[in-house]
């Protein structure tokens, strides 16, 4: 049975700051035993004060492979990209982060949103070990309807067993996702969440009786205890 470690921030402020001295503290942690790390991103907004912060850390940015674990099938210049988000945030100017080598999603410039998942596959076998390959670390959100990555309710991406990437569909978009296959695998797995409208689905992700059909982030199950990092907001008292 998955477990969940639960730290709860006063605000959104606050978690940001947690949330990018974790990711710090991980990367310094891979970095004791590796030459390489490997983080896998997400996107959303709130992430997006997370990586703000994290990007202007001193970090031996240098030796750190970045990936996103979804995107959009949207140009990366597009403002619906999570690449477009972090250009915005952990790549601004100036940031020592920039240093870090980024792989991007290829998209539009490929023929459909499955010539991108297989594509994306390859870039990922070809820069991590294992099999299933391993992350050092994957930041993960969650919807309002359970969704994590782009493993939406109802999709075709949730039953995805042997892939490490799929094409799936969710909020009017064609989207990439890990699967859960490849969501599991990781060393350390945290989820970032915050605001009222989560509470619910925070609450059926901690629920051991959830099903992962309704709430597919209950499908990342690493032999490690996921940790969760919310605001009061998302984390009241249930």
């Amino acid at each position: 049975m998955t477990k969940y470690e639960i730290q709860v921030s006063e605000d959104k402020s606050s978690l940001a700051l947690a949330a990018s001295d974790l990711i710090a503290q991980i990367i310094e942690s891979s970095l004791e035993n590796k030459t390489r790390a490997k983080i896998a991103l997400c996107g959303g907004s709130t992430p997006s004060a997370a990586y703000s912060l994290l990007g202007k850390k001193k970090i031996d940015w240098v030796n750190v492979d970045l990936f996103l674990g979804d995107e959009r099938w949207v140009d990366n210049e597009s403002q619906d990209s999570n690449c477009f988000l972090l250009n915005n945030s952990l790549f601004k100017e100036g940031n020592p982060s920039l240093e870090a080598l980024f792989f991007s999603v290829s998209t539009i410039e490929l023929a459909s949103p499955e010539d991108s998942a297989m594509d994306y596959e390859k870039i990922l076998k070809n820069n991590l070990d294992g099999d299933p390959p391993r992350f050092d670390l994957i930041l993960l959100g969650l919807g309002d309807d359970g969704h994590t990555a782009s493993l939406f309710p109802g999709s075709d991406a949730l039953f995805e067993r042997d892939s490490l990437i799929a094409a799936g569909e969710g909020k009017g978009h064609k989207r990439i996702t890990f699967t859960s296959k490849l969501l599991s695998a990781a060393d350390n797995v945290v989820f970032l969440i915050s605001g009222s409208a989560k509470q619910t689905a925070l609450k059926r992700l901690l629920d051991p009786s959830e099903s992962w059909e309704r709430t597919p982030a209950k499908l990342v199950a690493p032999n490690s205890d996921i940790i969760v990092l919310a605001d009061k907001d998302a984390y009241p008292s249930f």
